[in-house]
């Protein structure tokens, strides 16, 4: 159950609706569209490594697509994520001791699992919980005009674009648990999308972070320094896991929350995706994104690039038993100074 400002928010059961009305009176109502706007008067954070952006030696955990992270406020000052265009950053913290869960999520098919793995350790059977959420990212690739005149037969698959179908999955699924969250912020679709001069729409904001101790949610970029530990190979597993059987509809689980470490389980790449790297990095920029974005002209500036090197790495490292000898994970554990050391 959704509850906004301590009102209850009543689900269409239908299941030709999949949370479509549901969501467009969220993107009305008057308590969230105050809060989208008073997160977007927030001045945006930025986390950076090798600048002294974080003087404070605050220690964060960095979630990228596909990916999703509980952390202690205990081991953690912030947990955040960025790179988000048509994905959504969804936020379920736990207000009695701060555990904070938080996934970015790219496809409906991965709401309903991915959401019972944020919440397995949030949630106490024995104790109350008052769950906050927040929602962000997304924008006006689909007009919820669109959505409004469906017909009967149309579900959120039939929809043009990809960020309201998900918007609308994560709502419905919400709505439909037992658990009852409180929803802070949506600061999605309409509210997170701005026009250049040629009416053409992107992201207000790419990412955001949230405050372990306060619960507080600041717009935030990451640079690929702060986008750590194991980057690369964290990217490619992302995009390996969408022909892996075993995935099955759950999110990557990448951070050990109670001993504050990364553990990146081996994951296959096959010589057909070294083909295909090895065709596409000869690619122009803008070919790249055509063929390999769902939002060619939202992306960030180095989106080419990310993929570049991921390419690179695996031209490099064909076999990826190289990248995981005796198929064994790889190991971070946390350094003093906030970073990450491999084991």
């Amino acid at each position: 159950m959704i509850v906004v400002d301590g009102v209850p928010i009543s689900a269409h059961s239908s299941s030709t609706s999949q949370g479509i009305d549901t969501l467009l009176s969220l993107l009305e109502n008057p308590f969230l569209v105050s809060a989208s706007n008073s997160f977007k008067a927030i001045p945006e954070r930025k986390f950076s490594v090798s600048e002294e952006s974080c003087p404070d030696r605050s220690k964060w955990v960095y979630v990228f697509q596909s990916e999703y992270a509980t952390v202690d406020p205990a081991f953690v000052n912030f947990v955040g994520t960025d790179e988000a265009t048509t994905c959504v950053g969804l936020v379920i913290r736990n207000q009695s001791n701060g555990m904070t869960s938080l996934a970015h999520m790219d496809s409906p098919k991965i709401v309903d699992r991915g959401l019972s793995q944020m919440l397995s350790l949030l949630v106490d059977d024995n104790v109350e919980t008052v769950l906050e959420v927040h929602l962000i990212g997304g924008f006006e690739d689909v007009s919820p005009k669109h959505a409004n005149g469906r017909t009967g037969s149309e579900s959120h698959s039939d929809l043009d674009g990809y960020s309201f179908p998900l918007c609308a999955k994560i709502v419905q699924a919400l709505c439909t648990r037992e658990e009852t969250f409180h929803l802070q912020t949506s600061c999605v679709l309409g509210h997170n999308t701005q026009r250049d001069s040629y009416g053409n729409a992107f992201p207000i904001f790419n990412g955001f972070v949230v405050e372990t101790l306060t619960g507080r949610v600041f717009p935030a970029s990451f640079d690929r320094t702060s986008r750590c530990p194991d980057e690369i190979v964290r990217r490619i597993r992302v995009t390996a896991s969408f022909e892996d059987p075993d995935r099955n509809g759950k999110l990557l689980e990448t951070y050990d929350t109670k001993k504050d470490r990364f553990i990146i389980a081996p994951c296959r790449w096959t010589l057909r995706q070294y083909r295909i790297a090895s065709t596409l990095i000869h690619h122009s920029d803008s070919e790249i994104l055509s063929m390999c974005s769902t939002s060619p002209d939202a992306e960030g500036p180095d989106f080419v690039d990310s993929l570049k090197r991921q390419w690179n790495y695996l031209i490099e490292h064909p076999y990826w038993t190289e990248t995981f000898p005796e198929k064994q994970p790889r190991i971070f554990e946390r350094t003093a100074d906030g970073g990450w050391t491999r084991c």
